[in-house]
């Protein structure tokens, strides 16, 4: 089961994530950045979360704190951090020009069988990776914030990408226990995000139109569909809501056609509606950097709490 995962990360929570998260698989893990700073100052946030997570019996993995951290190493030298990979993946910060830079480095010092993988949430493969001579070994694993609690990674090839680059990938994520999904192609916003976008800009007409405040829609999405999509996808959530697919279809398509013809255009997301969501959510939660984190603290222990649950379920 020991491999090397080599996270590139610009002090970047995302990095510091995958890193737990592969420990916690029993991976050896080497941080690579350009700053020492930055790296102590990650492995420091990283045994901190782990210890705390150990005490309140959340801590994933058949290994203690101490073990998992003896398995992360860090690394300012690109050669040596990379020297024993199997597997590196890219957590800079979202900007094309830094990430392509950074593979363009990769892709003279590696072999034939490490996957080169990126965190990237919007760049397309085909703009990262094209024209690099280890093409076929590039990936997008593209992890949920933060992907410690929430399993899902969804999987991207570039158009040249070998199969086996992506049977490799959807096994590692496997085996380190996140929940990986295939792409056959890639699309502008993967999946996740073209769902997330389809939401936001209903959520946003309806308030904009004045049909329900901003946090009466987060009601209906929290304590409404988000319970159930917690457990199922709307796919099923049709098959069930119905005699099967088939059966939902003739039962309610003609319905759903009114409602989406009603749909507006795509927001602007700018002037009065802006202003309303904002005052209205900084009402709830006022933009105040420690109010913030503790509001994000709390939203981390509630998908502990659920991913822990959906665990026990999945198990009875």
């Amino acid at each position: 089961l020991i491999g090397w995962f080599v996270g590139f990360f610009f002090s970047g929570l995302i990095g510091r994530s995958w890193a737990m998260v592969f420990a916690a698989g029993g991976f050896k893990v080497k941080l690579y950045d350009i700053a020492q700073q930055q790296l102590t100052s990650a492995l420091e946030n990283i045994r901190k979360q782990m210890k705390e997570m150990e005490k309140s019996g959340v801590l994933k993995g058949a290994l203690s704190a101490e073990q998992q951290m003896a398995l992360i190493s860090v690394c300012t030298d690109l050669k040596a951090a990379v020297e024993g990979a199997t597997f590196i993946q890219e957590c800079t910060p979202e900007n094309l020009e830094l990430k392509k830079k950074i593979f363009d480095q990769l892709d003279l010092i590696v072999g034939d069988n490490v996957i080169l993988s990126s965190s990237t949430s919007c760049l397309l493969p085909s703009k990262l990776f094209t024209g690099l001579k280890h093409v076929k070994q590039c990936i997008v694993s593209h992890p949920v914030n933060p992907p410690y609690f929430v399993p899902l990674v969804e999987i991207v090839p570039h158009p040249e990408t070998d199969p086996s680059t992506t049977e490799r990938t959807y096994a590692l994520m496997k085996k380190i226990g996140q929940s990986p999904v295939k792409l056959n192609r890639e699309i502008e916003g993967f999946v996740l995000n073209r769902l997330q976008y389809a939401v936001i800009s209903e959520a946003w007409r309806l308030v904009g139109e004045g049909v329900i405040s901003p946090t009466d829609l987060d009601l209906v999405m929290s304590d409404g569909l988000g319970m159930r999509y917690a457990f199922i996808g709307p796919l099923e959530t049709m098959h069930l809501n119905a005699e099967g697919v088939s059966n939902y279809c003739e039962r309610y398509a003609e319905g759903m056609r009114l409602v989406l013809n009603t749909f507006g255009p795509v927001p602007e997301f700018s002037g009065e509606t802006v202003q309303k969501v904002n005052q209205a959510l900084s009402e709830k939660i006022p933009v105040v950097p420690k109010v913030l984190d503790a509001r994000r603290k709390w939203r981390d222990e509630c998908l502990t709490g659920l991913a822990k649950l959906k665990t026990q379920m999945k198990s009875d």
